[in-house]
């Protein structure tokens, strides 16, 4: 028999917030996250804008100094998510059963900085300077680990890289480990740590980056003026538990996962299918497990990316999925608040998406000015607005042709 998965805690450190709370906040009225490039001198790159983890920030509430040496900044953050979603939940290791919780927090990169810090080291000073914690900080799947070794939890535990769509296919899967028995209780989501000046100068060269010089207006998904994504980094971590579980211990209930879709487009390393067939598959079958029809989907949190040819084919996907339903749903791309963060970019969707639901206000897509014929929904343009939602689907693409989309109800008993 299948199980009810639903959500008891969330947890985020973004470009517009160093909780979920505050970055929901943040997205809710229009409040963007991205600024000129601090951490390094970007005079040399085409783009000089990004999303940076807030100032105020500090790695030393949930480290000490000497655990914070030993790890990339995308495990920091992904405890950092995790620590807060955990409290949120009420979650006591010491009343489970450690084999029946796990973790499947992902990154689409893994520790950039580090891997950028000791080549440097390794090429300029010797081999015998790099450090011995180098492989151990680096490897993708150490977000999870790290989590795993914090509270105790020994049930699965495993990092998903499908690039963007990561953070989206780990609430997923995780959502699959649940309703099918294999575990009551598994902290999902993702984490990114990429802007160094490797990382940018790769994601520039491959010309995915906007060329804009003004931060406020840099990221304009589904505008017709639309140049390309803003690189941020972020985390995003949701407990999902089992329904009887979450109940039995009293846990206060947020949300509910219903459905998932996966796929991948077989097309091509970077681009999207031009008509949307693959991210519109992962839609369908989201909206099959969850069993709705699209005039029961109240809003869609898009990829939305603010690349042509990912704005373009996700609208029309959006089409073939709710066919004459397509324009009466509000869509909005929270990146143009929070910058596109990556492997995490999918687990914050999904609390933004979440969050939505629960309170029945929607956020915007900011600087949207110029429609574009070839985009032509409700991209709740600028400022965001009431609305009550039952289900929620929130899509995540990413390079090499994955999709993932996870669908989001309001919970009832």
């Amino acid at each position: 028999m299948s199980k009810r998965v639903v959500i008891t805690g969330m947890g985020a450190v973004t470009p517009v917030g160093n909780n979920a709370e505050e970055t929901w906040e943040s997205v809710k009225n229009g409040v963007s996250g991205i600024g000129l490039i601090k951490k390094f001198d970007a005079s040399n790159l085409k783009c000089n804008v990004d999303g940076e983890i807030r100032d105020d920030f500090n790695p030393e509430e949930y480290f000490d100094k000497k655990e914070l040496k030993r790890m990339d900044m995308f495990s920091v953050l992904a405890v950092a998510a995790a620590t807060q979603a955990v409290e949120q939940s009420g979650l006591k290791m010491e009343n489970e059963d450690p084999y029946r919780v796990g973790v499947i927090v992902s990154s689409g990169i893994g520790g950039f900085v580090n891997i950028e810090k000791q080549a440097k080291t390794c090429f300029e000073k010797g081999p015998k300077r790099v450090s011995p914690f180098f492989i151990p900080m680096i490897v993708a799947n150490m977000a999870s680990a790290s989590i795993a070794i914090r509270y105790g939890m020994k049930g699965v535990c495993k990092n998903v890289t499908t690039a963007c769509a990561s953070g989206t296919h780990s609430v997923g899967d995780a959502f699959r480990e649940i309703k099918h028995g294999y575990s009551d209780v598994v902290l999902a989501g993702g984490t990114e740590a990429s802007i160094c000046e490797l990382g940018m100068a790769g994601f520039v060269n491959l010309t995915a980056l906007t060329n804009s010089d003004d931060p406020k207006t840099a990221c304009k998904p589904f505008d017709k003026n639309r140049d390309g994504f803003v690189m941020s980094d972020g985390a995003g971590v949701l407990v999902l538990e089992e329904y009887e579980h979450a109940k039995k211990r009293g846990a206060k209930i947020i949300g509910e996962i219903v459905g998932y879709g996966s796929t991948e487009d077989a097309y091509h390393m970077t681009a999207p299918l031009p008509d949307g067939e693959g991210a519109a598959k992962a839609m369908q079958l989201a909206m099959e497990e969850a069993g709705i029809t699209p005039e029961q989907v109240g809003y869609i949190n898009a990829h939305g990316t603010s690349t042509h040819a990912n704005d373009e084919g996700e609208s029309k996907a959006i089409h073939t999925v709710m066919g004459n339903f397509a324009k009466k749903i509000p869509v909005s791309s929270t990146k143009s608040m929070t910058g596109h963060m990556l492997g995490a970019a999918g687990a914050v969707e999904a609390i933004i998406a979440t969050k939505a639901i629960e309170e029945g206000f929607l956020p915007p897509t900011i600087n949207y000015e110029t429609p574009d014929p070839e985009c032509d929904l409700d991209y709740i343009p600028n400022e965001g607005r009431k609305a009550e939602v039952e289900y929620a689907l929130s899509n995540s693409f990413g390079f090499g042709g994955h999709n993932a989309v996870i669908c989001i109800k309001k919970f009832a008993e």
